[in-house]
């Protein structure tokens, strides 16, 4: 790699960088990388124009070229086998697909009842170990995980409403599966499992009488106020209970990233951070404008109660030792998570909530 000159200016997690290079285009490293987003939304357009903007950030050097869902990969295996194999340098998924390959992942995002406050994910990720255990655990898969990548959190469409956990008993939900799926059979629910692409039609046809996806802003693109009157959030200041901070990330295959400078995986690192911080404003700002929309569209929002909020805890906690005793992993992550909610800074659980717990 040739000099360089690095000028950095980190605010929150904001990065200015500048490189002063004369390397010729072709000995530009180029790194295919895939979206779980569907082109066209505004998750999508974000991570193309970040992707799009790393040849100048690096000088020339890196060359980030994106997909969006399927584009290469034809469904979430597919993608997390093309980037372990090379087929694909990059993946931009939600951490939370890998339950079924690496337990751990249900407790690097959000989970049921878990800590909801993108800070506090920030502040697991980079001041408590949990970014270097990741990595670590990513690495038995032949993949480096660059970092979190915050998005929003997930609510639910549904299409008669519901103001308690009590009126769920016996609607059919679509949800992510693992332990969120798991939370919600708790309360009668039936849950099924379907890709983002196939919720508009299940709901239209009404197969399904409610979906769980992305927040506002994504959900109004995909056109859920055409299937749907009823909106659930989560008690005032929380729009979720189940998924509050759905968490996306960066995942890349681990040649390429053993390949890469080490100059180059630090800006990579950092443009990460970065790009967390702009992605999810973006989203929060587009979400304000999406809730006008779906008012104006006849839509009803209605909240879970504190009261729902603890029921709801007092449900999972169960749930939560059960995942984190999958494996030895899983158990290492969930183990900083439960010290950081028993904290006093936070408060989320007592000894008594996990009273008789292993």
């Amino acid at each position: 790699m040739k000099s360089f000159t690095f000028v950095a200016a980190l605010a929150g997690a904001s990065l200015l960088a500048t490189f002063s290079v004369s390397t010729p285009a072709s000995a530009a490293t180029t790194w295919k990388i895939q979206s779980v987003w569907d082109a066209g939304t505004v998750g999508y357009d974000l991570f193309e124009e970040w992707c799009n903007s790393m040849e100048k950030k690096s000088g020339g050097e890196l060359i980030f070229r994106c997909f969006p869902a399927k584009a290469v990969a034809a469904d979430n295996n597919a993608l997390f086998d093309a980037v372990r194999n090379g087929v694909l340098q990059g993946m931009n998924p939600f951490t939370l697909y890998w339950s079924g390959k690496i337990p751990a992942s249900v407790f690097l995002s959000s989970y049921p009842a878990g800590p909801d406050q993108p800070h506090q994910w920030d502040t697991l990720f980079y001041a408590m170990g949990m970014l270097e255990k990741t990595r670590e655990i990513y690495q038995k898969y032949g993949l480096f995980y660059v970092g979190p990548i915050q998005h929003d959190a997930n609510i639910i469409h549904s299409k008669k409403p519901v103001s308690s956990l009590a009126d769920l008993k016996g609607m059919k939900i679509r949800v992510p599966g693992g332990m969120v799926a798991e939370v919600f059979q708790q309360f009668g629910v039936s849950t099924v499992s379907l890709p983002g692409s196939d919720i508009f039609p299940a709901l239209e046809k009404g197969t399904i009488d409610a979906a769980d996806y992305v927040g506002p802003a994504v959900n109004y693109e995909l056109g859920f106020s055409q299937v749907t009157d009823y909106i659930l959030f989560g008690p005032p200041g929380v729009m979720s209970i189940y998924q509050p901070v759905d968490l996306m990330d960066l995942t890349v295959n681990m040649r390429a990233w053993n390949a890469l400078d080490p100059e180059l995986q630090q800006l990579v690192e950092d443009e990460v951070r970065s790009y967390s911080m702009k992605h999810y404003l973006t989203i929060q700002e587009r979400n304000v404008e999406a809730m006008e929309k779906f008012k104006a569209e006849g839509d009803t929002v209605s909240r879970l109660s504190q009261q729902d909020l603890m029921e709801f805890r007092r449900a999972a906690i169960p749930i939560w030792y059960k995942w984190a005793n999958k494996d030895e992993d899983a158990r290492a992550i969930f183990d900083m998570q439960l010290d950081y909610m028993m904290n006093e800074t936070v408060g989320y659980v007592s000894p008594d909530d996990i009273k008789g717990m292993e």
